[in-house]
């Protein structure tokens, strides 16, 4: 069986643009265009539903206490808005 593995982003365009019969110019815009408006979306709140591969959100997480790793004195971390990926179902089957 023939398997592909993509590393990096340049990997992952040089891919698109044989698979599409495109140039890597052109598949390096598609990509940036996709994640692009990805992240637009995450920003306005908007949850990113890609039937079949899965579902983008952003969730937030709360302020908490850590610890200094070299010090150990205690330090408060902000609460942040995270991105979070839910694999659809037909990206899960692929896998099994």
């Amino acid at each position: 069986m023939w398997r592909e593995v993509f590393v990096n982003k340049s990997e992952l365009i040089e891919h698109i643009a044989q698979q599409a019969d495109i140039s890597k110019a052109a598949a390096g815009r598609a990509l940036e265009a996709v994640i692009g408006g990805i992240q637009a979306s995450l920003k306005k709140g908007d949850n990113v539903s890609l039937l079949g591969f899965g579902t983008f959100a952003v969730s937030t997480r709360a302020a908490r206490t850590g610890r200094n790793p070299r010090t150990g004195a205690e330090i408060k971390i902000k609460k942040a808005k995270v991105p979070k990926f839910r694999p659809g179902k037909a990206l899960k089957d692929a896998l099994n």
